[in-house]
């Protein structure tokens, strides 16, 4: 199964694309770009965020809604990123000591289905 997934790096970079191996605990997947059909190998440790959505373009002019509530979905949490972003969403599970955790976000109207964060690329994360 291709997942569409857009990449955040850490230095800001992002690349849109489908992959069918990203698995939390390893440190490598590949991904096919959405634009040149070419195949990297991407090193998950460089990365901020994997955003899995449900199209690469989205809605500009839509605004995430942040105070629903969905059930379900783990615990709510707060995600505050290196880079100043901030996140709001559930968690299944979310452990320090993991490369990473699954995040969904508030709104189920949201183009993004799902995130794995990075705990490298995080500068806080506080359940609310």
């Amino acid at each position: 199964m291709q997942n569409r997934i857009v990449l955040h790096y850490g230095d800001g970079r992002i690349m849109k694309g489908k992959t069918g191996d990203f698995f939390p605990d390893k440190q490598w997947f590949h991904v096919t770009d959405k634009d040149t059909e070419g195949n990297t190998r991407v090193d998950v440790t460089k990365l901020k965020g994997i955003f899995f959505v449900r199209d690469y373009d989205g809605d500009s002019e839509y605004q995430e809604q942040y105070n629903g509530h969905r059930t379900g979905l783990g615990k709510k949490v707060k995600v505050l990123f290196n880079d100043g972003e901030e996140i709001i969403g559930y968690t299944p599970g979310f452990s320090p000591t993991k490369a990473g955790f699954f995040l969904f976000p508030s709104d189920p109207k949201s183009n993004t289905e799902k995130i794995f964060v990075l705990n490298a690329a995080t500068a806080e994360i506080t359940f609310v």
